[in-house]
């Protein structure tokens, strides 16, 4: 069992760490919620009443969409553009092992079934990742235009306006407002990991260069 959970410490830890943030946003959230609701003459909401709301829809997927946006787009973008000396790059000028054709690999009993198999399911296993984060991403998307068409709705009516459909608010800049806040942030960050990360170091760390290696070698 110790072994079991070394193994796989990194994804077990950001679960952990996504489920105690995740509870905290709902807790605070369902707070800052309710007094909003008191605040105009209604009625406080518990923790369940809150995950229904628009407000919770809205800011959950808001944040997500961005997030599957940066990694399918990092994802892609990695796999053909470099930044020398970034450990977040292949190498520049050599061949890198993720260049391999999978269709000239030898073929073993632990080699991935779409491998083995080759044609349709090959073709699509080798841009499984990116499209995974994509899909999440259509979907968070989607979810945040539902959830904050319903919040932005209920805003109009506190304020004697109609309410407005799900593309009356994709139509609306309070939409791309929250969606370009979110996205920027997220390419922000990678710009700034690609490039520190070719003059600092962190050591044991795999988005990290060996501390000794030299700025201008192009991390592996």
């Amino acid at each position: 069992m110790k072994t079991w959970i070394r193994d796989r410490g990194l994804l077990l830890t950001n679960i952990a760490l996504f489920l105690i943030f995740f509870g905290g946003m709902v807790i605070s959230g369902a707070a800052a919620y309710s007094e909003d609701q008191q605040a105009h003459g209604q009625p406080a909401v518990s923790l369940v009443e809150f995950l229904t709301t628009g407000a919770f829809v809205e800011a959950t997927f808001e944040n997500w969409e961005s997030e599957f946006l940066q990694m399918g787009m990092y994802v892609v973008l990695t796999a053909y553009l470099f930044q020398k000396g970034s450990s977040e790059s292949k190498p520049v000028d050599k061949p890198a092992p993720q260049d391999q054709d999978p269709r000239t690999a030898s073929i073993g009993q632990n080699t991935p079934w779409p491998v083995r198999r080759g044609g349709w399911a090959l073709k699509i296993y080798e841009h499984s990742l990116s499209a995974l984060f994509f899909i999440l991403f259509v979907g968070s998307f989607v979810a945040h235009a539902l959830g904050g068409a319903r919040l932005y709705s209920e805003e109009q009516l506190a304020h004697g306006q109609p309410a407005a459909t799900v593309w009356d608010y994709l139509g609306t800049s309070q939409f791309w407002f929250e969606s370009f806040q979110n996205w920027q942030s997220e390419f922000l960050a990678v710009a700034v990991i690609v490039g520190a990360s070719v003059f600092l170091r962190e050591i044991r760390s795999a988005e990290s260069k060996p501390v000794a290696q030299p700025h201008r070698e192009t991390g592996a």
